[in-house]
């Protein structure tokens, strides 16, 4: 049985809030929206899926745990998923990895400026 946890409807402006703390804490490359919170499509069951593209010292695992933890209090349920620019570059046209689809059909919702 699925844990069933107090969450609030998934807005703009809570996506907005969890992607200005991730961007101020962790000094990402980017951040891509991705899922049925970017194609539009939010059910009662949707989550917010970041995909956060950054270098990572260690494994990348860990890093989404940080990221997820600073991120714990908005009570919406959130799917944190860490790759390197790197893994960009070599898999993101991969069929099979979530990289595509997310690549394909997300929204930036934060690059950094060189």
């Amino acid at each position: 049985m699925k844990n069933q946890t107090k969450t609030t409807r998934i807005t703009a402006d809570i996506i907005e809030s969890m992607v200005k703390r991730i961007v101020e804490r962790f000094q990402p490359e980017k951040i891509v929206l991705f899922g049925s919170c970017a194609r539009g499509d939010i059910t009662y069951d949707s989550d917010v899926d970041l995909l956060v593209i950054m270098p990572v010292k260690g494994r990348r695992r860990d890093k989404a745990v940080e990221i997820r933890r600073a991120v714990l209090d908005f009570p919406v349920p959130k799917d944190i998923v860490v790759r390197t620019p790197e893994d960009v570059a070599e898999y993101g046209n991969l069929v099979g990895t979530i990289l595509k689809p997310a690549l394909e059909e997300g929204k930036i919702l934060y690059e950094k400026t060189r």
